[in-house]
């Protein structure tokens, strides 16, 4: 009972942030913690003073960042569920560029990684990192309060977590209407099939606006979710997606109308194994409410599969990795075997298919050279998703011709 009773004492004394977060967890469920347990963790704990104030700026947080990697690599495939591999947070950060006083939002934050890499971007680049407004929202309600002890061990205050489901029941709210960002940084539960598709035939908050995604796929549900959260002067938003919402055909309409819109700016895609605990390739698709006059009609397309580092079946996007895709990004110019500045109506000859090597032709690698075993394994896995894609794509087109 008294560890019960400091639990709440915490709560109490930081009720904006903590408020809730230890739940009703019973530390004298011996069945989970026994007595002789319970007591070295206390001990253990007791040895040190343990605070924002006496340990070292940042050390208490990133010892809690250790934590959630460490059960994310313990906990196989549902590690997807509150963990994005960091190297990739950090580069479409890198790419939206937050500045003090702006904005940021996460509508399926997790353990609120991407909101914690904004404001340590700002921090290292000597700005206040305490002026971002960070706002997230996360169905689960334990890796919503890890979000919230997160973001609480950097030393961040400013920050709104709120445990709900974002398509059913959109937290942030403002008259009537959706609350809009300056950023939104995002890594929706990918394709899942239980989400009220009937509700959003007819959205309170008209996030349908170009389309009803299938049943089986709320991808395009949670995009244009992300779309309507966007400021329409400052808003921009980096989305990481299954490689597969650039093609499929059930999405095609909904893609053609979000692209007439000029609203993508641009498609980035990666290489697989970067979705933790899955070898599914990504995709990072960058959209900008108000593009500047010379990207208007046209989208750059990014081919990085090749750019990154496989270890233990992980892959990870070094700093030369994301250098290079930042500086293409920046640049807005075609490179041959790289990048590719497509306009509007390329797209719709294409059929409006934004998959990444229809655009940017792979460079003659014929010639003679020496590999090691990872880039050797990397390339025969980017050929059974490119073939994989191929056939899904002669799927599409068999059903368009009326075959069945």
């Amino acid at each position: 009972m008294a560890i019960q009773h400091a639990m709440r004492n915490i709560e109490e004394a930081n009720k904006d942030q903590l408020e809730g977060i230890f739940g009703d967890t019973s530390w004298t469920n011996k069945n989970f913690l026994s007595d002789a347990t319970l007591r070295e963790l206390i001990d253990h704990f007791s040895s040190e003073t343990l605070s924002i104030v006496r340990v070292p700026q940042d050390e208490l947080g990133q010892g809690y960042e250790y934590l959630i990697k460490k059960f994310a690599d313990d906990s196989g495939h549902t590690a997807a569920e509150f963990y994005t591999n960091r190297t990739l947070v950090r580069l479409m950060t890198q790419m939206l560029d937050p500045h003090e006083g702006e904005s940021v939002y996460d509508p399926t934050c997790g353990s609120a990684g991407m909101l914690l890499v904004a404001s340590l971007q700002l921090n290292e680049h000597g700005k206040d990192y305490r002026r971002l407004k960070l706002y997230g929202q996360e169905v689960n309600l334990i890796t919503s309060s890890i979000a919230r002890m997160n973001l609480f061990l950097h030393g961040i205050d400013d920050f709104k977590i709120i445990r709900g489901d974002t398509l059913s029941n959109p937290s942030f709210v403002e008259h009537d209407k959706l609350k809009t960002f300056d950023v939104v940084l995002a890594n929706p539960p990918y394709s899942i099939s239980k989400w009220n598709r009937e509700a959003f035939l007819n959205d309170k908050w008209g996030r349908n606006i170009f389309g009803v995604p299938p049943q089986g796929r709320a991808d395009y549900a949670f995009f244009q979710h992300i779309i309507k959260s966007m400021d329409p002067v400052t808003g921009r938003c980096a989305i990481l997606f299954p490689h597969g919402v650039l093609f499929r055909d059930a999405e095609q309409e909904m893609r053609q109308r979000i692209v007439e819109a000029d609203l993508i700016e641009c498609v980035l895609g990666l290489g697989p194994n970067l979705f933790y605990n899955s070898s599914m390739q990504s995709c990072v698709v960058v959209c900008r409410m108000k593009k500047p006059k010379e990207r208007k009609g046209k989208i750059l397309f990014i081919n990085a599969v090749k750019e990154i580092r496989l270890e233990k079946n992980q892959a990870f996007l070094d700093e030369g990795h994301r250098q290079k895709i930042l500086s293409a990004y920046q640049t807005f110019e075609d490179e041959e075997g790289f990048t590719k500045v497509a306009s509007i109506e390329e797209f719709l000859s294409n059929d409006a298919n934004l998959n990444v090597p229809l655009y940017v032709l792979p460079v003659d690698e014929s010639r003679d050279c020496k590999k090691s075993v990872n880039e050797v394994y990397i390339d025969w896995k980017m050929c059974l998703d490119e073939k994989k894609d191929t056939y899904d794509n002669l799927i599409s087109l068999l059903g368009r011709s009326g075959f069945q």
